[in-house]
């Protein structure tokens, strides 16, 4: 069954939504429901989606006025108000994906991905490689090939059902947390290199500045339970990115302050020993080949 459906939160994206928009309806294969939450927008973001929602079925508009801005699960929140309103109407499809506000790709990308889960039954959760805009230049955004970016994640329905959705976190970091436990149950997740996607800024840095952004993204680190060898050592090998220094700084800085202060990790023991293993392995790939 190649029908898939995507959910998108988006708020105040009147600068980037309508490229995003474009790139949904101009693919060879589209979503058979497209439900995009405006999570409290105060710009012209609700105008654009009625909009098109009025020129394509598929496009589902919804506005949700009980925002939240204190913490990073107010995307979850929004999502999970988008998969609600699809259990609602029991809407029968074989794939959902997560699409953020501020991306594209090229018009055969959703029927390349759908080709590569047809491929392999135990694919669980895929996407391509992921470029950012930085100030005008196009950055490519390094991952592990069993790493997709949340921004464009992309299941299969059981994995999906099997991983309990996305789970709100005031770090956020629910990408990580599905890509992590999808792995843990059994599933394979991929990104592949011939798919291309491109976010239109830098990640993260929609709703907050990009100092708060990197801080916190370090204490996500802790908060799900990350290797403090590996969190230290990753922070490091972030001095690498834009901005440099700056952001690798602020990564550790943010992990060593929930490390050495009263936060607790929030999810449970068996995620974060997974976890860890994965990555003492693959600090072991790295340093002994």
């Amino acid at each position: 069954m190649k029908k898939y459906l995507l959910i998108t939160a988006a708020k105040n994206e009147q600068e980037y939504i309508e490229q995003t928009i474009q790139s949904v309806i101009k693919q060879t294969v589209h979503p058979i429901l497209w439900c995009i939450v405006s999570d409290g927008s105060t710009d012209k973001t609700d105008d654009i989606i009625k909009n098109y929602s009025e020129q394509y079925d598929f496009i589902n508009y919804i506005r949700n006025d009980n925002t939240d801005d204190r913490n990073f699960a107010s995307k979850v929140y929004a999502l999970n108000i988008a998969l609600d309103y699809i259990k609602s109407i029991n809407t029968d499809y074989g794939f959902i994906g997560n699409l953020d506000a501020d991306t594209v790709f090229d018009n055969n990308y959703y029927e390349s991905i759908l080709d590569e889960f047809e491929k392999d039954n135990k694919l669980g959760l895929a996407g391509g490689i992921f470029f950012e805009d930085y100030k005008g230049k196009e950055i490519k955004v390094v991952l592990a090939s069993n790493s997709v970016r949340g921004a464009v994640q992309f299941f299969r329905k059981e994995c999906f059902i099997d991983i309990g959705g996305f789970i709100p976190l005031k770090n956020g970091g629910e990408d990580i947390i599905t890509e992590v436990t999808a792995r843990m149950k059994g599933w394979k997740v991929r990104s592949f290199n011939y798919l291309k996607v491109k976010n239109l800024r830098l990640s993260g840095t929609g709703r907050w500045g990009i100092v708060e952004t990197k801080f916190r993204e370090g204490m996500l680190a802790h908060s799900i339970g990350y290797h403090p060898l590996f969190q230290i050592l990753k922070s490091f090998y972030r001095f690498k990115e834009r901005p440099y220094i700056i952001s690798g700084i602020l990564h550790l800085f943010g992990f060593l302050w929930a490390w050495l202060g009263p936060n607790k990790i929030k999810v449970t023991e068996e995620f974060k020993t997974y976890l860890r293993k994965e990555q003492l392995i693959r600090l072991k790939e790295s340093f002994l080949g």
